[in-house]
């Protein structure tokens, strides 16, 4: 019997010719990703637990990126970037992207595949359920928790369950005005929120091959919304081209035997997809956006590492050249690169941040998680009470992006775009 991709990775990892799903193995973890969320405490246990001068097992391997909660008054968020700026300096970590400084990037779910850190082959660990993102890159990525994490700061080990992997067949042609977020709603919507728990999901066929990086990323990242373990894409030509322009460090494929052996297996059409939406709360609530035009919304939020990506406000400049938005139309782009790029990149002979203007959006704001965590008071884009937001972000849980008397309905950035200006739930091809 064969290895799935995963196996494969994590065999490699273990130095192990084979493992097997629900194998218990060490594997040597390739990267570990923090943030000022989960940073401190993370630190905190590792000087614990190690010493409070013990260092961590590879400088190279650790990146520390503060993105959850940086502007803002909190003294205390403040706190939490302090000590990661702290341990950073004592440690002499050449990847910490330093708020306030020319080192800032942004949202670290899209800050380490633009600073070449993404690599097929290797295994990521991040203190953030979204860090299954990097499976994008045919890489074993998955968020743990921060004992684990300092575990792997101070050994670069971790013991881990090898999961079980479902794979999901999508064939065929996307239609005009879906795009990789309708893709992994509608996944998720077939198989419940907790369909693929401690479980990898891997994506194939010949839609996932047509789709660029930034949309396997969107995938990827919502595997977790299905309980999944990882997400992850085989590496081909896209995934190649994006790193090569990225990193110079050595890397192995792996791809997934033709005997190896899935607990599910399903097949999607992608010609029959439509733009869908989840409606309140849950990821899985799943909806036709057409379906759902009887919905009134007060605001729109493209941004986070769902929807914030320069694809991403393309995507939403596209539809909205040229028309006005009804309700506040937040952008939150996740990096500086993507800030950057609002300036630099053009549709229709018009810099994407003239167009948002044109259109009455609110001026984009600093890159950061912003308004999708929720966080202080203060927090840019943060919904209030009785609120219906439509938003590229990932989740919807009451409370996610505020107060918990708010809705929260997730849409791409093309559906997003359509609502705000309709200011009801809409289907972008009204209007493409």
């Amino acid at each position: 019997m064969g290895m799935t991709i995963t196996e494969k990775i994590l065999a490699r990892a273990a130095g192990r010719p084979s493992v097997r799903a629900g194998d218990n193995v060490w594997v040597q973890a390739d990267l570990l990703m923090t943030h000022d969320v989960c940073g401190p405490g993370t630190i905190g246990i590792f000087q614990q637990e190690f010493g409070a001068k013990a260092r961590v097992w590879d400088r190279e391997k650790v990146v520390l990126t503060p993105d959850h909660y940086i502007f803002t008054a909190d003294a205390k968020c403040h706190r939490n970037v302090d000590l990661c700026r702290q341990f950073a300096a004592e440690q002499g970590l050449p990847y910490f992207y330093d708020p306030g400084t020319p080192s800032y990037s942004g949202v670290c779910h899209v800050t380490l595949p633009q600073k070449g850190h993404c690599r097929p082959g290797e295994v990521v660990f991040g203190t953030d359920s979204h860090t299954c993102t990097y499976g994008a890159f045919g890489a074993f990525s998955t968020g743990i928790g921060n004992t684990d994490a300092a575990f792997v700061m101070g050994t670069g080990k971790l013991l881990l369950k090898v999961p079980a992997s479902m794979r999901f067949r999508v064939d065929g042609e996307m239609p005009r005005g879906v795009m990789g977020k309708d893709v992994i709603l509608r996944l998720i919507g077939e198989i419940g929120f907790d369909g693929a728990t401690y479980r990898a999901m891997e994506f194939v066929g010949a839609a996932i091959r047509a789709l660029p990086m930034s949309e396997r990323m969107t995938l990827c990242n919502m595997a977790i919304e299905a309980g999944a373990k990882n997400g992850i894409i085989a590496a081909d030509e896209t995934t190649f081209a994006y790193v090569r322009a990225r990193s110079a460090k050595p890397y192995r494929c792996f791809g997934s035997d033709a005997d190896a052996e899935y607990c599910a297996d399903y097949r999607f059409d992608a010609s029959e997809f439509v733009p869908y939406v989840a409606l309140p709360h849950a990821p899985d609530n799943l909806a036709a956006a057409s379906a759902c035009g009887h919905l009134r919304i007060d605001r729109a939020y493209i941004g986070s590492c769902t929807g914030g990506k320069t694809e991403d406000f393309v995507a939403a400049a596209t539809l909205l050249n040229g028309r006005r938005v009804q309700v506040e139309t937040f952008l939150v782009p996740a990096t500086t690169e993507v800030a950057a790029d609002l300036e630099r990149v053009h549709v229709a002979g018009k810099s994407l941040k003239r167009i948002f203007h044109e259109a009455g959006c609110l001026e984009p704001a600093p890159p950061s998680c912003a308004a999708c965590l929720g966080g202080p008071m203060d927090t840019f884009g943060r919904t209030h009470a009785s609120e219906t937001v439509i938003s590229t972000t990932n989740r919807n849980f009451p409370g996610r992006m505020g107060s918990k008397s708010s809705s929260v309905i997730l849409a791409s950035p093309l559906t997003t775009a359509a609502s705000a200006v309709t200011g009801r739930v809409t289907d972008p091809r009204e209007f493409l």
